[in-house]
């Protein structure tokens, strides 16, 4: 198969190395001259420097060339930037090819309109389309590096996500196809918000016990808001729920849970950001997700108490005081 990764920053490097061993790989970045770089030393310095790419990997610097010959567009941008790279494919398409199945790899909402990726993407592409979303627990240090990794394919035909999971599927990389893409982009995208919690918890040393707590009954937030949606349960005890959440709550590895760490040290949010140099999704997942809980009448406290560090200027001190004043009461779901 052949496949276009559009998107040349560290986890869409990363699936271009991983699925490389299997298929013909294009990579693809809006800088010229990153791509330049990569293609002269094939590394990614600015992402992944100690990691070198297979000589097998083309860098694409005409995607119009690559789209036109590929078999499946893999956009592995920021949520941020998934429409325009979509629209971008569907202008490169050729008469040849008049339906291209495409796939993401990001984790959010769109920070305009606060929709989920399938919702965007669905008006912009062709009738009898398929796409979906590959999502689940992954570092892209550690996939580049060939360690074992599981993901989930969730898609908007089951056929297609079956098909499509098995031929992407390599000993490195196992990938499990869903039909719940709801389920699979809410998980994806709450995880980060409660990973920037488990963040500040650790930050200000609260200890295992109280990151533990944050995990389980953020993932009750998770599940509460993921049914209201149309989710499956079951969906988010599994790589795009529970998987994702532990590891991004956990990981040292984790953008949004080390924004979380700095916002408990008393860093501003922008200096954090700007200093970060990758996305960190949680930040802008947290405002669309405590929206949706207010649509959906869920009530998602962690949430609420993420965004009021994040955009209110409430201290982390008294976000955690706020969250453990609140009445005793049953747990569930």
């Amino acid at each position: 198969m052949q496949i276009a990764v559009l998107g040349a920053g560290a986890w869409g490097t990363a699936l271009a190395i991983a699925l490389a061993s299997k298929h013909e790989v294009a990579l693809w970045g809006r800088d010229a001259q990153q791509l330049a770089a990569i293609a002269a030393s094939r590394k990614n310095e600015k992402y992944l420097p100690d990691i070198t790419l297979s000589p097998s990997i083309q860098i694409a610097t005409h995607p119009a060339d690559v789209i036109s010959q590929t078999d499946l567009a893999l956009v592995a941008t920021s949520t941020s930037g998934l429409v325009e790279t979509v629209k971008l494919v569907q202008a490169w398409r050729t008469n040849s090819r008049p339906v291209l199945p495409i796939v993401w790899a990001c984790k959010g909402f769109d920070k305009t309109t606060g929709k989920l990726p399938h919702e965007s993407i669905a008006p912009i592409v062709p009738a009898g389309s398929f796409f979906g979303a590959l999502s689940g627990p992954s570092f892209a240090d550690e996939v580049a590096r060939g360690l074992p990794c599981a993901l989930t394919l969730a898609a908007n035909d089951i056929t297609f996500a079956a098909t499509l999971a098995a031929q992407l599927n390599n000993p490195a990389l196992r990938v499990y196809s869903s039909a719940d893409l709801v389920g699979v982009e809410l998980g994806g995208a709450l995880k980060n918000v409660m990973a920037i919690a488990a963040g500040i918890s650790d930050g200000m040393q609260l200890g295992l016990n109280a990151r533990a707590a944050l995990i389980t009954r953020g993932l009750a937030e998770i599940v509460r808001l993921g049914v209201a949606m149309g989710g499956k349960p079951e969906t988010f005890m599994g790589l795009t729920g529970m998987g994702d959440l532990i590891l991004t709550a956990t990981g040292n590895l984790s953008r949004n849970r080390k924004v979380g760490i700095l916002l408990a040290e008393g860093k501003p949010i922008d200096i954090i950001l700007r200093d970060l140099g990758h996305v960190a999704e949680g930040v802008n997942s947290a405002a669309s997700a405590l929206a949706l809980a207010r649509q959906y009448k869920v009530s998602m406290p962690i949430t609420e108490a993420v965004n009021a560090v994040l955009f209110h200027h409430a201290s982390p001190r008294d976000a955690l005081k706020a969250l453990l004043s609140r009445e005793a009461k049953a747990e569930s779901f």
